[in-house]
């Protein structure tokens, strides 16, 4: 997503991928920085102050106390307050309601013991930590038996929310990115689902319920929000009516946010992107022969996430036709069991 001009900081431990990634998105015609720090401390910033900051979460999302987030508070305290605000899922669902956004019901405490009280609760459901990263601490509940087991089971007495279930067809993932003329739309995509945890994401989509969302946006943008946020939503169909409904906020850039700016870069109207496994450790161990993404035809797979490469896992950027995607898809999982020989 970065332009040449720009300066990246990369982990130290991807040295060894870098001549591998950039190879890569050289025979596929994708601009990008060169200009690497190896080093993710924050202490680097303080060496570029003449540059925009990018990062993708502005603070600390875990520790709001922490000597990060401190930094962040005093670097722009209007986006870092923005920022933890709407990172609450329990102040998500007030503002919402507030501002006459749909959302699913939702009941929310200040801690679990609060909730052991005699609460009604919709069923089936989702319980949640207000503040969590990735679906951490998430849980389905069918019933009350396995609400009680899912409560026991959390460490943290922080707040709760227990959201009832929205029967989806789909869910959505609505970016924006606040730039110099406001907040404005980046892209409607689908969610690619392996159960219920999100592993990818699919362009385009025909749902385009912008004006569901919109009054939160614009309220994030008067607050001082910055770069790009997202909403998930689900699609909600009946036999008279679609309805869209809003389940969260993501104030940061999220799991779409990559490939939707690498499609932007190289004008790809159609993709998937999905997350692979398998036996490789290193981008050399991935084989692209012959589905590499082809400037020419619009059409290949692009390896966007690759930080995870050393970890056995990838996130891929399938370009073309539906046709074209399942046929990408399939090599993919077939090349993803094998270690190559370099």
């Amino acid at each position: 997503m970065t332009e040449p001009e720009d300066i990246i900081q990369l982990h130290p431990a991807l040295k060894l991928e870098w001549h591998g990634i950039t190879e890569h998105y050289a025979r596929i015609g994708l601009s990008h920085s060169k200009n690497v720090v190896w080093d993710t401390s924050l202490a680097v910033l303080a060496d570029y102050r003449d540059y925009e900051l990018s990062v993708f979460y502005f603070g600390d999302a875990l520790h709001p106390a922490s000597t990060e987030a401190d930094w962040f508070r005093q670097l722009d305290p209007n986006w870092f307050a923005v920022v933890q605000f709407i990172n609450s899922k329990n102040n998500f669902i007030q503002l919402a309601e507030e501002l006459g956004v749909r959302v699913p019901k939702t009941v929310r405490v200040e801690n679990k013991a609060a909730l052991q009280a005699n609460i009604p609760l919709p069923y089936p459901c989702y319980l949640k930590p207000a503040v969590s990263v990735d679906g951490a601490g998430i849980s389905r509940c069918e019933d009350e038996q396995q609400l009680i087991q899912a409560l026991n089971l959390l460490v943290d007495t922080g707040p709760l929310q227990v959201q009832e279930e929205a029967i989806a067809s789909s869910f959505l993932n609505l970016q924006y990115c606040v730039t110099a003329n406001g907040v404005e739309r980046l892209a409607a995509t689908e969610q690619v689902l392996d159960g219920y945890a999100h592993s990818g994401n699919r362009y385009p989509t025909v749902h385009q319920p912008w004006e569901s969302i919109e009054p939160m946006a614009g309220w994030l943008g008067q607050q001082g929000m910055k770069g790009i946020f997202a909403f998930d939503v689900a699609v909600v169909e009946s036999a008279t009516a679609t309805d869209y409904v809003a389940i969260e906020c993501n104030p940061r850039f999220n799991g779409a946010s990559y490939p939707t700016g690498i499609a932007n870069k190289l004008n790809i109207s159609s993709w998937t992107s999905e997350t692979f496994t398998g036996k490789f450790r290193s981008i050399q161990d991935i084989d692209l022969s012959g589905i590499e993404f082809n400037p020419e035809s619009g059409m290949g797979a692009i390896i966007v996430n690759w930080g995870s490469v050393l970890a056995g896992k990838i996130t891929v950027l399938l370009a073309g036709p539906v046709e074209i995607q399942q046929h990408l898809r399939a090599a993919l999982k077939q090349r993803a069991g094998k270690l190559l020989t370099r």
